[in-house]
């Protein structure tokens, strides 16, 4: 037998308590329980065991709730082939129909919180770049679809994508999964089709308006400047910069746009106002 360490685990106790015992547990049509691996914007991270039919929102309480007191934005559930649910569906019950319908899988049991600073069209492309390194090449439809999915969300998280490619990609992405021999070229386009399902507004901003709602996609922020006649030298700029991207200058301290996040904390803090996002002062 090949088969995952999971089944096996539930395979004694079923022998020593009965199928009928499994089977009250969950929901009619999935029984027994699942073990997720929750992590992501939570906070406690770990591994837990749940009935099927536990709920989003149950899950994210056992987890702690949302780290940092930011708002649910979504759930990636199924691992890197799996699919985003959005936090309008938080109220949904986990179990094999109900993720189908929503457009994932349970696959291995991954549960990634996002919060409300994750841009999706990222996520998108961080998950796709981990199964486009898995493909075997066996196949045309994995092997280039995937490679060119990931060059198209690449060219929107650079600021590089033009009118239509969000078409483009969702249309390769239903080829690839579609056409693919395997379980993972026809999973692979999930965190896309999902994503574009749920959070298609952020595709078409990163596209047609040259924006990350999330503030995430580097290339499509301005950075921050300091007016260096209005600079008072106090230095607070750099005690809050997390990237170290702030040091003193001969006459006012200067931010390295090489490293700059746009994260805005040395604005908030300035006492003089002396910076912005793009010197607009």
């Amino acid at each position: 037998m090949i088969n995952n360490v999971e089944t096996f685990a539930n395979v004694t106790p079923i022998i020593q308590k009965g199928a009928d015992w499994f089977d009250d547990i969950g929901t009619e049509d999935s029984s027994g329980t699942k073990v997720f691996a929750v992590a992501g914007d939570v906070k406690e991270t770990g591994l837990v065991e749940v009935p099927m039919g536990t709920t989003i929102e149950e899950m994210i309480e056992l987890a702690g709730g949302v780290a940092e007191g930011k708002d649910f934005k979504a759930v990636q559930i199924g691992g890197p082939a799996g699919g985003t649910i959005p936090e309008k569906y938080i109220d949904l019950p986990i179990d094999y129909d109900s993720l189908e319908e929503a457009g994932t899988i349970m696959g291995s049991g991954g549960f990634i919180v996002l919060d409300e600073d994750n841009c999706m069209v990222d996520v998108a492309r961080f998950f796709l770049d981990f199964t486009q390194e898995e493909s075997c090449g066996k196949c045309p439809p994995c092997r280039l679809g995937s490679k060119r999915m990931l060059d198209l969300l690449d060219k929107m998280t650079k600021g590089e994508a033009e009118p239509g490619d969000i078409e483009k990609l969702e249309d390769l992405a239903q080829t690839v999964k579609n056409t693919s021999f395997c379980g993972l070229g026809q999973a692979a386009p999930n965190p896309v089709l999902s994503t574009l399902r749920f959070f298609r507004e952020e595709y078409e901003a990163h596209v047609y308006e040259g924006e990350c709602p999330a503030g995430q996609c580097k290339e499509l922020m301005d950075i921050f400047v300091i007016n260096a006649e209005k600079c008072v030298t106090c230095g607070k700029c750099a005690e809050v910069c997390p990237v170290d991207a702030i040091s003193s200058g001969e006459d006012a301290y200067e931010i390295d746009p090489e490293t700059c996040i746009s994260c805005g904390e040395c604005a908030k803090v300035c006492p003089v106002d002396a910076i912005s996002q793009g010197g607009e002062d």
